[in-house]
């Protein structure tokens, strides 16, 4: 990377790299041969410490992940229960302060979420043809919660199709009528179904967009007999504060990579990771720990987090680094646990950069962070409005939570479709007051209330121009009153 990165993203590059050439002269690219090395044991506490760190920082997004499915697909008996696998589950509303299990919830697009089990056969995901001018996407999110796919308005346009999602094992042939074959580099797989809303009384046609989203396994679609794999037993998440000390942490990390086959590159990462337990085979049992080795592991939790939390500072709140390096496919990372770790952190299941992005407003124009204590612009030149294809918004979270915010007049965001409602100022710009309490009537059309303690922003460009993505447009900055 070319961005002046921490010296600990220099060394998970330079190990991906390493371990890239190591599997290009073994030649490992297929399922069978892409198992790791046998593993050597650790030697001492401080190498525990920092297998642990590494460990973390690769798969805190796979157990975050997991915590949020868990609840979306197993508890059946929790308040953000869904349905089961392999159905499509639509909202015909979008996120409100009470959605709380995903941290930084986009309130823009109604949700259509479909959990997939593909470890019996592919599944065929049927979309209806939408009109033109309205957005949607279909977003293909695996284990490591790399996107790996998208169907919409950008890739696959509004026409319509029928779509194959295969898990790592399937060798079949696309079928007839298949516009495309999606494959995942894990057994279970997220799709996020995401079609705009043009106001609170366009909610119908959304309905009956989302109605024309289904779902069938590939042996009814070919008339087939069904086939089926085993039950799975899931074990109990980790609630969010729990992942960031309790060693079990890795007890679920061990049982989240019995359905994530070693990828190309990562055979001995993941080795070193067997060295103590941590894998499909995985020994590694909290409750049996000794107490050297649970404060090893604890040091390299914490560790990892110090970690995430200086490259914060120092990258993404200077703007060095951006959301757009954060997400994307398993090829962009390109081995960058760090940056996949962030983007989990901040924003889980964040776009790949050419669907959205989203600039964080986290400071003032003085490098403040930002607070309800005080008042604040947010300016937008008459010419300088987020450059898109389809539509932008900017969404208030308090933090730490990274939740929507309640408010007196229920807004969460202002966004695009919002624009003929808003106040402009003399030269045709647009002046976002954010805080609090109210600015007054004459300007409470522009108003995006804040909490009474620390928050953050996040602009959202869906589709963006180029311009957008090349840094030739800066979002505003806001100024303090």
């Amino acid at each position: 990377m070319s961005i002046g990165l921490r010296s600990d993203v220099k060394q998970w590059t330079t190990l991906g790299l390493i371990v890239m050439m190591l599997a290009a002269v073994s030649g490992c690219g297929n399922r069978e041969s892409a198992e790791p090395a046998s593993p050597v044991p650790a030697q001492s506490a401080d190498q525990v410490r920092e297998i642990a760190k590494q460990a973390y920082v690769y798969g805190f997004p796979m157990v975050d992940s997991y915590r949020i499915q868990h609840a979306y697909f197993v508890d059946k008996s929790g308040p953000q229960y869904k349905g089961d696998w392999n159905q499509t589950h639509s909202t015909a509303r979008v996120y409100t302060p009470d959605d709380t299990t995903v941290q930084t919830p986009n309130s823009d697009t109604p949700y259509t979420m479909l959990g997939t089990d593909l470890r019996a056969e592919p599944l065929i995901l049927t979309v209806p043809p939408i009109e033109e001018g309205r957005y949607y996407s279909l977003q293909f999110i695996d284990a490591y919660t790399s996107n790996f796919a998208y169907v919409g308005s950008r890739t696959t346009g509004n026409g319509g199709g029928q779509y194959l999602l295969a898990g790592p094992g399937w060798k079949g042939d696309k079928p007839e009528g298949v516009d495309e074959v999606i494959r995942s580099d894990t057994d279970f797989a997220l799709v996020i179904y995401r079609t705009q809303l043009f106001d609170p009384a366009d909610i119908d046609n959304v309905k009956k967009i989302q109605a024309g989203y289904t779902v069938e396994p590939l042996s009814a679609y070919l008339k087939q007999s069904a086939v089926s794999a085993p039950p799975v037993d899931f074990i109990a998440p980790l609630t969010p504060d729990e992942q960031k000390t309790s060693p079990r942490f890795f007890e679920i990390l061990s049982f989240l990579l019995k359905y994530a086959p070693v990828v190309p590159g990562e055979q001995d990462l993941r080795a070193r990771f067997a060295s103590i337990g941590i894998g499909p085979d995985g020994t590694f049992n909290a409750d049996e720990l000794s107490a050297e080795t649970r404060d090893a592991v604890q040091a390299g939790m914490a560790q990892a987090w110090a970690e995430l939390n200086a490259f914060k500072k120092d990258k993404l709140d200077t703007g060095q680094v951006t959301s757009a390096q954060l997400f994307g496919t398993r090829e962009f990372l390109a081995g960058n646990y760090l940056y996949r770790m962030a983007g989990a952190v901040l924003g889980i299941y964040g776009n790949t950069a050419q669907e959205a992005i989203y600039p964080v407003v986290a400071v003032d124009s003085d490098g403040a962070p930002l607070s309800g204590a005080g008042g604040y612009t947010l300016r937008f030149a008459p010419e300088a409005l987020p450059p898109v294809n389809s539509f932008w918004s900017l969404t208030m979270y308090k933090m730490p939570e990274s939740l929507l915010v309640a408010n007196p007049i229920n807004r969460y965001l202002i966004n695009s479709p919002m624009l003929p409602g808003l106040t402009r100022d003399p030269d045709g710009g647009i002046t976002v007051y954010v805080q609090n309490q109210s600015p007054g009537a004459a300007k409470e059309s522009n108003w995006l209330p804040a909490p009474e303690g620390p928050f953050q922003m996040i602009l959202r460009l869906y589709w963006p121009k180029e311009e957008a993505l090349n840094g030739a447009w800066a979002p505003p900055k806001a100024v303090k009153n």
